[in-house]
Parts: C-alpha cells; sequence; structure tokens
C-alpha cells in the first residue's frame, strides 16, 4: 500500500505539475504574450521574469504535497475504502449537481477561514508570503503557495471522498473549475464584462477584479468561489 501511494504521488505530481504549466502558460500568452490582453487590464506593471520565475518554483514544489492526500484517497478507492463511485448512474441523476455545488459551498468556506488565518502576522511570513511576493501577479501565481499552505488545503477534497458519495466524473469537473478560477483571478485581466462582475449574479462571485485587491491590499476579499463570507465578515471591498 505504501509503496502504491508513493508511486501514485509521483505520477499524480506529473500531471498536476503539467496541468498547470498548460492552463497558467496558455492564459500568460493570452493576456501578456500577445499584444493585446482580452478584457480589462487590472495589473499596473507587466509580470517580471524573475517573478514568475518564483511563482513556478513554489507551484511545483507544491504539487507532490497535492498529490499525496489525493494519491491516499486513490488508492483506498481502488481497494474500496472511500464513497467515490465511477458509474453516474449508481446514484440519482440529481445528486451530481448538488454534490457539485456542496463541493463548491465546502471548499470555499474551508478557503475563506484558512486564508484569513493564513494572513495573521504569526503564520503570514512563513505559510502565505510567498503567494504575495508580487503586487501583480501572474497567471501562475494560481497555484504559487508555501508548502505549509499547501499542507494545510491538500487535505480537504481527498478527506471528503472517504465521507460524501461523490462521482469521479464530477470531481474531475470540480478540478477543471478550480484552475480555470484560480488562473483567471491572478491573470492581471478581467476577462469578464464588467456589467456582469458588479450585477447581478455576476456580483456574488469571485473575479480577478474582486482578487486583485486582495493581492495591492492583503486585509481584504479572502474568498475562492463567493463574495457571501467576505460579506458575512465585513472584508467584502469591490474596486
Amino acid at each position: 500500500m505504501v509503496v502504491a501511494v508513493l508511486i501514485t504521488t509521483a505520477w499524480l505530481s506529473l500531471i498536476i505539475g503539467a496541468r498547470y504549466l498548460l492552463v497558467a502558460g496558455f492564459v500568460w500568452w493570452l493576456q501578456w504574450g500577445r499584444s493585446n490582453g482580452i478584457g480589462r487590464r487590472l495589473n499596473r506593471d507587466r509580470p517580471s521574469a524573475r517573478m514568475m520565475r518564483h511563482e513556478i518554483k513554489f507551484s511545483l514544489l507544491s504539487t507532490p504535497i497535492y498529490a499525496f492526500p489525493t494519491a491516499i484517497a486513490l488508492e483506498a478507492w481502488k481497494a474500496g475504502g472511500t464513497m467515490l463511485y465511477l458509474d453516474p448512474t449508481a446514484l440519482p441523476l440529481w445528486w451530481l449537481p448538488v454534490s457539485f455545488v456542496l463541493l463548491l459551498v465546502i471548499q470555499d468556506t474551508h478557503y475563506y477561514w484558512t486564508h484569513r488565518l493564513l494572513h495573521h502576522p504569526r503564520l503570514f511570513s512563513w505559510a502565505h508570503a510567498g503567494h504575495h511576493r508580487a503586487r501583480d501577479p501572474s497567471p501562475f501565481a494560481s497555484f504559487a503557495f508555501d508548502p505549509a499552505e499547501a499542507a494545510v488545503t491538500a487535505w480537504l477534497l481527498p478527506l471528503l471522498t472517504f465521507l460524501i458519495p461523490l462521482n469521479t466524473w464530477m470531481l474531475v469537473g470540480l478540478l477543471t473549475v478550480m484552475t480555470a478560477t484560480a488562473v483567471m483571478n491572478h491573470c492581471g485581466w478581467e476577462m469578464w464584462p464588467d456589467r456582469w462582475v458588479r450585477k447581478g449574479p455576476g456580483a456574488q462571485l469571485i473575479t480577478a477584479t474582486h482578487h486583485s485587491r486582495h493581492h495591492t491590499h492583503m486585509r481584504t476579499n479572502f474568498g475562492l468561489y463567493f463574495r457571501f463570507w467576505d460579506r458575512v465578515a465585513g472584508t467584502d471591498a469591490m474596486p
């Protein structure tokens, strides 16, 4: 079992690292590698090569930390020890969207309060400062976490596979949304129309405009997907 977990951790690290480099690299080219980006520019300065190397280094250091608990869950699933299921019809189909939204809410709640805790002066310098090295982040900052932060956040989704019936394809969809959201919110451009970001359903979501302010001020806007906890806790600030 130990050897299997280590082997799975190794190939998951390669997959996670490659996915990160491909998605972040493509969005960087889309927004900064061409003459004009898409949407409204948020960054004051163009991301520097030195800072992007820092972000890539921290991201790749975090990949095995995220891969390890996922490997444990996968190997436990093979042995029938989790609540993961592959066939979407094994449970009522309505459970797929419900479980997807449920995971978004759980992940968002965990992230908000963990993120606020990591900004505590006693923790910030060694647990979260690496992510905030740049005032104007690049898409490569999307997963640039200190090892301590990665260790705190990496366990959540793997742990939930032991507690809640979850379809594997639904989890793939969730990871896709998580990756796209993280990269878009750190790319230095607001890709959504401004009227959608500030009014209606879009105003309830974390977008690049909202998260960019967190990187410039750091005392507001701690959410991941939704502005709910920021509003409840009085930390919401929309530029």
